[in-house]
């Protein structure tokens, strides 16, 4: 019988090698890193105003509370 004649195999070729992709890869781990903290310190701004901002509403809460308190006690004679 006769056999198929086999052709030899190429050889694998080695997949083309980027000169820059472990550059890339740190420059994308800096900016994950970078972001993962600016997004922490904004989350910590944003609990400061927003305690800020309770502090001065429940100031003038209590400031326009006294000086009605006074008109009252002007007006009525109390």
């Amino acid at each position: 019988m006769s056999q198929v004649a086999q052709t030899p195999e190429p050889p694998p070729e080695s997949p083309p090698l980027d000169p820059y992709a472990i550059r890339r890869a740190y420059r994308r781990e800096r900016l994950r890193r970078r972001a993962k903290r600016d997004r922490r310190r904004e989350q910590k701004l944003a609990g400061m105003r927003y305690v800020v901002f309770i502090f001065v509403l429940l100031a003038l809460s209590v400031f326009l509370t006294l000086t009605a308190w006074h008109e009252v006690q002007r007006l009525f004679g109390i």
